[in-house]
């Protein structure tokens, strides 16, 4: 390539640029005149966006968002839940080992109703250990909290087992350490105290433990959540939340976890709404320029 043929290169490339380049504006290809011809026409590059700043306020449309306050759950209504009363959610379980042996003791599990080993006895007492089995049944409830008290701190040693057992033969085990517990209550060496134990408790459901001999266990579960069917005679919901949360032992933790509104499985949070403006985008189509009278000369 010489100089010329480079130097006409840019020519028609400015002359691609640069309508009306002499004046002379002839039909070409089926596009018409100019109303005007003695102005000349540039590509500017904002094409259909000659109105981007009229009419700002219609130019956005309003996106309303639901959004949650806190993590979701079932579609249950909120104003459904019933309340559990705060003097109504322990479970002060008693397990004592009298033997001279070590003996597994069986909390809960409702259908299988396992007996407990010679010399073991395990006590509920705000009723009975049949009592709370029989509950478990029909009304199922959800443990979050536990105090572990005992007679010699070598207990602490034994871990629980959180068993889950059905009709089908099918037989889950989790283990539970308590010493990996940490909470400010645990000032003594006969206490731990564990905010996050969790525990649900269906007739399926059993903690079994390991008791040393001449030993004293004592469980204190605190209720989150259950199953009432007898608020389907109401007509109401059956889950019932207890919106009181359990005591850490310090105040500062305490009054600002009561400001903060409790959860469970089967309840919906309250939702809060925001509202988002994007613009909203305009497409015009591009003009289309007609080709210069020395490139239609040159195109002859």
């Amino acid at each position: 390539m010489n100089d010329y043929d480079e130097l006409m290169r840019y020519q028609d490339d400015a002359e691609d640029r640069f309508d009306d380049y002499d004046g002379d504006m002839d039909m070409h290809d089926g596009y018409d005149d100019y109303d005007d011809e003695d102005e000349d026409d540039f590509d500017s590059g904002f094409e259909g966006n000659e109105d981007g700043y009229d009419d700002y306020d219609e130019e956005y449309e309003d996106e309303y968002v639901d959004d949650f306050e806190e993590d979701g759950y079932d579609d249950y209504t909120r104003t459904s839940i019933g309340k559990i009363d705060p003097n109504d959610r322990t479970l002060t379980v008693v397990v004592k080992n009298t033997s001279g042996d070590q003996a597994e003791a069986v909390v809960f599990g409702g259908n299988e109703e396992a007996a407990q080993p010679a010399g073991v006895t395990v006590t509920v007492e705000e009723s009975s250990h049949k009592e709370v089995r029989e509950e478990s049944k029909a009304n199922p409830f959800k443990i979050s909290g536990m105090k572990y008290s005992v007679s010699n701190p070598l207990q602490f040693d034994n871990v629980l087992k959180l068993t889950k057992r059905t009709a089908a033969g099918s037989n889950t085990i989790r283990v539970y350490q308590p010493r990996n517990a940490t909470s400010p209550q645990n000032f003594t060496q006969q206490l731990i105290d564990d905010d996050n134990f969790e525990l649900n408790v269906t007739g399926q459901d059993s903690l079994r433990v390991t008791v040393n001999p001449d030993t004293t266990a004592v469980f204190t579960f605190t209720i989150k959540a259950r199953a009432n069917m007898g608020n389907l005679l109401k007509g109401n919901n059956v889950a019932e939340l207890s919106r009181v949360p359990r005591t850490t032992g310090l105040p500062q933790i305490d009054l600002i976890r009561r400001r903060k509104r409790q959860t469970a499985f089967g309840i919906r949070p309250r939702r809060r709404r925001r509202v988002r403006r994007r613009p909203v985008r305009r497409y015009r189509p591009r003009r289309r320029y007609p080709i210069s009278s020395l490139r239609r000369r040159r195109l002859r």
